[in-house]
């Protein structure tokens, strides 16, 4: 296949007639078949409110397209490297703001994992019906995260195995309220921008106390901190919990992060402060 260098849609500015405010979901598409890129081009131009800001046929023009277009979600192929749970590490360690959806080119129990381990927000199989990768792109642009019904099965069941395995030899670990609270924002799904609103700080604090917390607990990413924190009853389960209901699922499909527990309330005159080393 010819190479072809990172493009940008013409015209992607140009709302369509009669939409709104003239805001939609920027999608870049990394896919290596120019047949499967023309394809999504083709079914998003039928929504009003997702547009294709970029697209690429290799990883290294992926980076690329990552980092030189504004953009809400990367549409990213498997099977643009030997090592997609690496290569998702690497884009959102480059674009840290931008959300993954995952096409693999078939359902694969230890790739999902995997990959929402590293960061993805999404992960669709090759054969995924054009109204359900729509869908999943609304989602993700919410913040929430996407699974089909059987991986949902599989987090399910890793987290079942890691609620088997004995826990004693792991250090009692004790949050202070501040990070009570935060934490459970995430296991309630919330986003570090909704988070700082709820807890009256800055993204940036928010995201220095997701690091400290991460270090005490000893775990990787907000999917592994909600698991260990169900199965560890870290969070005292006799305080409210924040005040955001969760999204409710469509056709059938309930976000990955749906699991919730019941968060720690800080003392009202606590301030916020960034963590210190």
């Amino acid at each position: 296949m010819a190479s072809i260098p990172v493009s940008v849609d013409e015209n992607v500015e140009q709302p369509h007639q009669g939409e709104g405010n003239g805001h939609f979901i920027r999608v870049i598409v990394a896919d290596t078949q120019a047949i499967f890129r023309a394809g999504l081009r083709k079914i998003f131009a039928l929504e009003d409110d997702i547009r294709v800001v970029g697209q690429a046929e290799t990883f290294a023009q992926t980076l690329s397209a990552a980092k030189k277009f504004s953009a809400d979600i990367l549409i990213f192929e498997a099977a643009l490297t030997t090592n997609p749970a690496d290569a998702v590490s690497d884009l959102l360690r480059q674009a840290s703001d931008l959300k993954l959806v995952v096409v693999t080119p078939a359902p694969n129990e230890e790739l999902t994992l995997e990959l929402f381990r590293r960061g993805a927000h999404g992960i669709v199989s090759r054969e995924v019906e054009p109204e359900m990768l729509v869908d999943c792109l609304h989602k993700v642009a919410q913040g929430d995260l996407w699974l089909d019904s059987m991986g949902i099965r599989w987090i399910l069941t890793a987290y079942r195995t890691q609620g088997g395995r004995p826990t004693g030899a792991r250090p009692k670990v004790q949050l202070t309220p501040k990070e009570s609270l935060i934490v459970s924002c995430v296991t309630q799904g919330m986003k570090n921008r909704e988070i700082a609103l709820r807890v009256g700080t800055t993204e940036q604090v928010v995201k220095n106390y997701l690091r400290k917390v991460y270090d005490k607990l000893g775990v990787a990413d907000r999917l592994e901190l909600a698991l260990f924190c169900l199965h560890n009853r870290v969070l005292d389960s006799t305080v409210k919990p924040p005040d955001r209901p969760l999204a409710a699922p469509a056709n059938g499909h309930a976000p990955a992060d749906a699991a919730t527990t019941s968060p720690a309330a800080p003392e009202a005159s606590e301030k916020v402060s960034e963590p210190t080393n």
